[in-house]
């Protein structure tokens, strides 16, 4: 958790104070501008609210430069962003045919599978070659081919469950599949940082939602207890099923779950464990399993686990692996199985292929090269940077690590100054984090050399100085210890 300093939340609240009381003078006189401007059909109410967009009118447009770059090339490690230009204040971009050669720090191509491979490009290609790039219908008509079902049989292998089914998209693998898992009289117990897609799965499925502290097992037995005394609102009956919901990284934290110890608190009241492996899977563990070969956990003792395809094998989609019996009802019950069109069969390709490699089934030790290489550019990145007095949150092995920022003007002279120097970097503000906690996130790949670390490393170090986020000492430069040891 972050323990925000008072001299930083102090100036960091009065910074966005600033910005609303602006905001909010603007709006006012806005008003007299406006007077006679009819800007909505007559008896028609408004889409957007005043204060419901204020934020972006007032906060988000003046920076939105920062946000949403076009890119004209793969995500590798250098890729090319185009570049855009404003005529009214960013209040509108525009962009232009003029791109920039930038190192990538913000893609999540953990295994560099995101450019072309080797193995895995030729076969995508032929498969587009076969399928075509849709197949034009949901799984339960016609959009069922081999390639789909030995994805399902690969994927449940590698995480070592007994079967596995498929989405098209990983945000809707959490949202559509909770509502089928559990409904009213159910109970959700969700971590307090937990992505989007769950919170919005767990709001739909009609169950009670209760939250325990972030990565807190003594929390979330609180929780548990106190829940299973009380039972259902209002009628106290007992609770018809209980599923509690972990991230195995947390992507906007960079943390690893404490699996072990929440698995062991839901077996003693038995609850059932939904992990939800979106950043972790491939990323981590000896053979790219996720946080249970990590953090030495049987995949059996895991109820439901789901994963994407769009951080570590360089495609899109999601799946879902547990026992044959939740699959089965999946397929029977999840809309986005029954109505929704079958992942694309050349993205469904480059997932099998990515996976091969990794196992070391494409006859090579590529896999095993590309595993060894995160880990390792991870700490190392993440080593340095605490060593120069940033705030880094997250554990080793992460290839998730962000940078607090905080204060809302060192967002984008932060992502601009790093633009300008030919780095791109991701930074991360309200809502998507709390409104005092803005940050950037960088996201480390396999694809990265030494050489690339390094000069996003003097560059980030040239613009935290400039900008001043660096809230630690640096520590001193053990060169320079070496060279006097040796004087000595």
């Amino acid at each position: 958790m972050v323990r925000l300093p008072y001299t930083t939340a102090l100036t960091t609240l009065f910074s966005y104070g600033l910005l609303f009381a602006f905001g909010q003078l603007r709006d006012f006189f806005r008003k007299f501008v406006d007077w006679f401007k009819a800007k909505n059909v007559k008896g028609y109410a408004p889409i957007c609210l005043g204060l419901e967009d204020f934020y972006v009118r007032r906060l988000y447009l003046r920076i939105q430069d920062c946000f949403g770059r076009p890119i004209a090339s793969a995500p590798d490690s250098w890729f090319d962003v185009v570049e855009r230009t404003s005529n009214d204040n960013n209040k509108t971009l525009q962009r232009t045919s003029n791109t920039t050669r930038c190192l990538n720090l913000g893609s999540y191509n953990y295994l560099g599978f995101a450019a072309a491979d080797e193995y895995c490009t030729p076969r995508v290609i032929e498969s587009l070659k076969t399928y075509s790039a849709s197949t034009c219908s949901v799984r339960v008509d016609g959009g069922t081919t081999k390639l789909h079902a030995e994805l399902e049989e690969l994927a449940a292998r590698f995480v070592g469950k007994p079967a596995a089914i498929l989405f098209g998209m990983g945000y809707v693998t959490n949202s559509a599949i909770i509502p089928c898992l559990i409904g009213k009289g159910g109970l959700i117990i969700s971590d307090s940082l937990n992505h989007n897609s769950i919170v919005n799965g767990a709001r739909g499925s009609g169950a009670t939602v209760r939250v325990f502290q972030h990565n807190s097992p003594a929390h979330l037995e609180e929780v548990l207890r106190e829940q299973i005394a009380g039972g259902q609102p209002r009628t106290h009956r007992p609770w018809k099923k209980i599923i509690v919901i972990v991230e195995g990284i947390y992507s906007m934290e960079g943390e690893l779950c404490k699996l072990p110890e929440i698995i062991a608190v839901c077996k003693k009241y038995k609850a059932y464990t939904y992990l939800d492996e979106a950043h972790s899977i491939g990323a981590v563990g000896q053979s790219g399993r996720g946080v249970c070969e990590l953090l030495g956990v049987d995949p059996a003792d895991v109820d439901i686990m789901m994963g994407t395809f769009t951080k570590s094998f360089g495609s899109c989609g999601g799946y879902i692996a547990a026992s044959k019996e939740i699959i089965q009802h999946l397929k029977q019950s999840c809309p986005a199985h029954l109505y929704a069109t079958s992942m694309s069969p050349p993205a469904v390709q480059q997932v099998i292929s990515a996976i091969k490699v990794i196992l070391g089934e494409d006859g090579s030790n590529r896999g095993a090269q590309k595993l060894a290489r995160i880990r390792e550019n991870s700490n190392f990145f993440r080593s340095e940077l605490k060593k120069m007095g940033f705030e880094v949150l997250g554990d080793n092995d992460s290839p998730v690590m962000p940078i607090m920022l905080y204060n809302p003007a060192k967002i984008p002279a932060f992502s601009r100054e790093c633009l300008r120097r030919k780095v791109a970097v991701v930074t991360v503000a309200f809502p998507a984090t709390p409104l005092l906690l803005a940050r950037a996130r960088i996201c480390i790949s396999a694809s990265h050399t030494r050489e690339d670390l390094m000069k996003a490393l003097d560059v980030i170090s040239r613009v935290g100085d400039l900008v001043g986020i660096k809230y630690f000492p640096a520590e001193p430069p053990k060169i320079a210890e070496a060279d006097h040891d040796k004087l000595e």
